[in-house]
């Protein structure tokens, strides 16, 4: 069974992964011209997508790539004094396995472990898909047309895939009320461990470094009353709106979004906005990951959320033997409550990130103090960090699902008429 997959970043990658070794033939197609090396952000995988990392045969290679932050540090806008916080007792809190990564070693590590057993087509994208009963034509901005017998999308939230099938992503994003900038810069403040910021009403400011960076990277959360005008690809007039938002911020925020925000080798901005859909997959086509369901950029756990999807969606196809329309319900049902509790999770969040008072900026503080001075126990109940809330990842469970199955076939006219025999592979 031919299955195409759009997108090769961390979803698509997983799903191509554990759809060939349930037997399914794969093409990856990505609109980057070779795998993305963009500068990336940290990104977060905790104890279910640990789980299935361990299952694929890679946890020591992401282990290897962690970013090693063992402390933050941060200042209040309105004053001197710098406050630290242990890493280590901030993710024991949440999660009893976890690493932190950047997503572009996570990517590379992920298609290393798929590049061998499934079709990689680089510098190119799906611009139209016709569905009839027995299977998906799609047509390439480059490439010839082909015909698949099922498409994903794990091509992020902008996705492509999802636009073709469902209509214009106004219909179903929500902004949560913030926006995630993240540019990478020089090293100047000589950060390995640690990350140092500074946070405010409405807005805060971080540089950070990692074990196996060069680089550094600066982020930056903020607040504005209303949603912003523009396109997610001006990046002209994303810069303009990150220095408006953060004039006269004191600390190194003059640098960054000075001299170093027009030098800076990459640059991503956009809303920290979710994704509600009542159902993620029509006919021969369903979507996977931020395509599907991102909860919120840096505040929902989407990374982890991703890996998880990728392998249910795979593991119900191969137990459906290829049937999509029963894999596609079975595959919502599997993670419909963790896709729904992640949302409510990413709003609680990025309220907390991005205070929207000095009483919450105090708290913010007083909550950084009381982690980094309790015991994890008392910690987690200070903070609300309990199962209904940032542990919400570790309460995950994961259906076994065999690693090798049987090639599967598209769906035919015996298996319609109720015939059971091994299905064979569609060349």
């Amino acid at each position: 069974m031919r299955v195409l997959i759009s997108g090769a970043s961390v979803a698509g990658p997983v799903l191509a992964y554990w759809l060939t070794r349930h037997g399914f033939t794969v093409t990856v197609v990505e609109r980057a011209p070779a795998l993305r090396k963009a500068g990336g952000h940290a990104v977060d995988l905790f104890r279910p997508a640990m789980d299935i990392v361990e299952k694929m045969g890679l946890i020591e290679p992401v282990q290897a790539a962690a970013t090693g932050t063992e402390w933050l540090a941060f200042r209040s806008e309105n004053g001197e004094r710098s406050y630290e916080l242990g890493m280590a007792r901030l993710t024991r809190a949440i999660s009893d396995r976890h690493v932190e990564i950047m997503r572009d070693d996570l990517a590379e590590i992920l298609h290393r472990a798929t590049r061998d057993d499934a079709e990689y087509l680089f510098d190119d994208s799906i611009t139209a898909l016709a569905e009839d009963p027995d299977g998906v034509d799609v047509t390439f901005e480059r490439g010839p047309a082909r015909r698949f017998d099922l498409v994903i999308g794990a091509d992020g939230l902008h996705s492509t895939v999802r636009r073709l099938v469902f209509g214009p992503e106004e219909r179903f994003s929500t902004w949560i009320g913030g926006y995630l900038a993240v540019m990478s810069i020089p090293n100047y403040l000589g950060l390995r461990d640690r990350m140092e910021g500074i946070t405010g009403v409405n807005r805060m400011a971080a540089v950070y470094g990692a074990a196996r960076l060069d680089e550094a990277r600066a982020v930056f959360l903020f607040r504005p009353e209303t949603e912003l005008d523009y396109h997610h690809r001006d990046v002209d007039r994303q810069k303009e709106l990150l220095r408006r938002h953060f004039a006269g911020m004191g600390w190194q925020v003059p640098r960054l979004l000075g001299e170093e925000l027009e030098r800076a080798s990459a640059f991503y901005f956009d809303s920290i906005t979710q994704l509600r859909m009542d159902t993620w997959s029509r006919g021969r086509v369903s979507l996977v990951g931020d395509a599907g369901y991102c909860p919120g950029p840096a505040v929902g756990g989407g990374t982890s959320l991703a890996v998880v999807g990728a392998y249910v969606l795979a593991g119900e196809l191969a137990e459906a033997r290829g049937d999509h329309t029963r894999a596609f319900t079975a595959y919502e049902q599997q993670i419909g409550d963790y896709v729904r509790r992640s949302r409510t999770f990413a709003v609680a969040t990025a309220k907390r990130l991005i205070p929207g008072s000095r009483l919450e900026l105090w708290a913010l503080i007083q909550g950084a103090r009381l982690i980094n001075n309790a015991p994890a126990s008392l910690a987690r109940a200070l903070t609300g960090l309990n199962g209904k809330g940032m542990r919400l990842h570790d309460e995950v469970t994961l259906k076994a699902y065999p690693h090798e199955t049987h090639r599967a076939a598209a769906p035919g006219a015996d298996q319609r008429r109720g015939i059971t025999d091994r299905p064979q592979a569609v060349d």
